[in-house]
């Protein structure tokens, strides 16, 4: 904090930062359930929400496996579950999705390693609401329990996809799982959308009040630019989520008719008129495209931190690194409608978006080229982290690559409903932002629990992810162009998918060897917190804030003294430095004449 020496201007500074700390400064915690339980410290609200997306992935992961297991033995009969009929194939993949995209995807890179790290990356003691960050986090857990509870109430979880389509999930009559499973499936959306709005007024007021003396937004660590983009995209599109579900539940359960036009349903004519359900498609996607951002954005973000750290060189073009995540941001939310070529939009509409998503292929470009500009001629280090973030970047390309061709609509029209779209989806989206998670945890874990993650484990894991990803989900590509519909629980009934069932089972069987990987993962995290090796307070050499403090970081970051920024996130390699990183919170190097 500045002096009070300096004149009336640093008084007045030293003055408003004072305010500043005092006003969002809390106690430390007192006994067990304020310090673990309704902790208000952002690092422990950044585990649990860890944590609680940790048990959500191995939860989808299961089901995931369930509707693979179907898929090649569609006459099985499993122990506890019994035979798996095609509704509950539809169930599988309803739960599945959701619960992969809301508390894992959108849970563990944002309100996880977002919440913890982003106070401590831009100098700040805490989050700028320390109350609202802890109800954020209990909001989503309930979220979570009203979601696993529709698998358990009369009738079984709906069926209706992770999208909820009207009029199938708008009437409750449409079939097994639409009655109250499907108002818990809504009714849980709706309270994760107040807990993830909640979470996003805290990192945009946090980024833009809480920053340290010297941390100007053009030195901010370009994770810390990911977080801050998704919280708006995540404050813009989860509020229109939340309308649009509050909409569904009133057409189910009050009878009015925003999604559902004069329809017979199962012979019997329904109540409803004038409803129109591609406006469910409209407001859904308009939350679902910027979703996919949310889900990637964190990703991206660490990937230009790792690449650099383990490639010992400056990010390349930092200020077009910036410049593509607000791009990415802002065409985000103008590219919803590719998801509905196959709604009978205009040509002219459907032109329109077509273009727009081309569009948004420049920023995601601009950051893959300068990812490879940076580990360029670099002294690359391959420590876990580093493995898991090329992991990443090729995941996204080979994922972004089939994006062109979804984004025509007459490729899209044959492709649409086919295994082309899960192929394309999971390796962009899903995958490469578990790699995201992934890389997140390896280099990181050493700040959060003061020791190492174990090697040669991580190195295990990463192989079996990564083979196991591609082993997985480009055979899907194939199977897709050669016309496997989506969504069918069983392939025997069609003659010409016949052929296509031995590609089934071989993804199914990578598929169990992958999913047996991710029990390396398991025991290493769970191993090294309590036996691993220990760590010092900067074992990767990094630039960063978090590095500067120790290891875990105390009650207030920083252990009552702020620290003061005079240099970018990036200084690797810099002539006249002592060593080869120079520090954020370093003196700053006089350049050598």
């Amino acid at each position: 904090m500045a002096g009070g020496t300096g004149g009336g201007e640093t008084i007045t500074m030293s003055t408003h930062e004072s305010a500043v700390q005092a006003a969002h400064a809390h106690a430390g915690p007192q006994g067990f359930i304020r310090k673990w339980v309704f902790s208000l410290d952002h690092k422990v609200i950044g585990l649990q929400y860890y944590f609680l997306a940790l048990v959500a992935v191995f939860v989808g992961m299961f089901l995931s496996l369930l509707m693979r297991i179907h898929l090649v033995w569609p006459t099985a009969t499993l122990p506890l579950l019994g035979d798996i009929k095609p509704e509950t194939y539809l169930t599988l993949v309803t739960m599945h999705g959701t619960i992969m995209v809301f508390f894992v995807l959108t849970t563990a890179p944002q309100g996880g390693f977002g919440n913890y790290f982003l106070p401590i990356q831009i100098g700040a003691p805490d989050m700028a609401f320390p109350v609202l960050n802890m109800l954020s986090f209990w909001t989503t857990f309930v979220g979570f329990v009203v979601m696993i509870a529709a698998f358990f109430v009369a009738g079984g979880a709906p069926l209706h996809g992770w999208t909820g389509y009207t009029p199938l999930s708008a009437v409750q009559s449409t079939g097994p799982g639409e009655g109250l499973g499907a108002d818990l499936w809504i009714i849980s959306i709706a309270i994760f959308c107040i807990g993830a709005l909640m979470g996003a007024l805290n990192f945009i007021t946090t980024t833009l009040d809480m920053r340290a003396k010297g941390m100007t937004m053009m030195r901010m660590p370009l994770t810390v630019w990911a977080w801050f983009v998704t919280a708006i995209l995540g404050l813009l599109a989860f509020g229109v989520l939340l309308s649009a579900g509050i909409l569904l539940l009133m057409d189910r359960n009050l009878g009015t008719s925003f999604y559902v036009p004069l329809i017979t349903v199962n012979g019997q004519l329904t109540g409803h008129k004038g409803g129109s359900p591609l406006l469910w498609q409209h407001l859904f996607w308009f939350f679902g495209h910027p979703e996919v951002y949310i889900a990637i954005l964190p990703a991206m973000g660490l990937a230009s931190q790792l690449l650099s750290v383990f490639s010992r060189k400056p990010i390349f073009g930092y200020k077009a690194m910036v410049y593509a995540i607000l791009g990415i941001g802002f065409l985000g939310f103008m590219v919803w409608g590719h998801h509905m070529f196959m709604s009978g939009m205009s040509p002219y509409t459907a032109f329109a978006f077509s273009i727009m998503t081309m569009g948004i292929g420049v920023p995601s470009a601009i950051k893959t080229f300068n990812w490879l500009g940076t580990i360029w001629g670099g002294r690359i280090r391959f420590d876990s982290p580093m493995l898991f973030a090329i992991g990443f970047v090729s995941l996204f390309v080979s994922g972004g690559i089939s994006g062109p061709f979804l984004a025509q609509p007459v490729l899209d029209i044959q492709l649409h409903d086919t295994y082309f779209v899960p192929g394309h989806f999971h390796l962009i989206m899903g995958v490469a932002s578990i790699f995201g998670i992934f890389a997140a945890t390896y280099y990181w874990f050493p700040k959060m629990f003061g020791r190492m993650m174990n090697e040669s484990m991580a190195r295990w894991h990463f192989w079996f992810s990564f083979i196991g990803t591609y082993a997985i989900f480009m055979p899907m590509h194939y199977l897709g162009m050669a016309g496997m519909p989506r969504r069918y629980s069983q392939m025997t009934e069609v003659a010409y998918l016949h052929d296509l069932i031995p590609l089934q089972k071989f993804i199914t069987y990578a598929a169990f060897i992958t999913i047996a990987g991710q029990l390396i993962f398991l025991v290493n995290l769970f191993w090294s917190m309590f036996n691993g090796k220990k760590a010092v307070d900067n074992p990767w050499e990094a630039t960063t804030l978090e590095w500067t403090t120790a290891t875990p970081p105390p009650h207030d970051n920083f252990g009552g003294h702020t620290p003061v920024v005079h240099n970018g996130p990036y200084e690797y390699g810099v002539p006249g430095a002592p060593r080869d990183y120079v520090m954020q919170s370093d003196p700053e190097i006089e350049p050598a004449h």
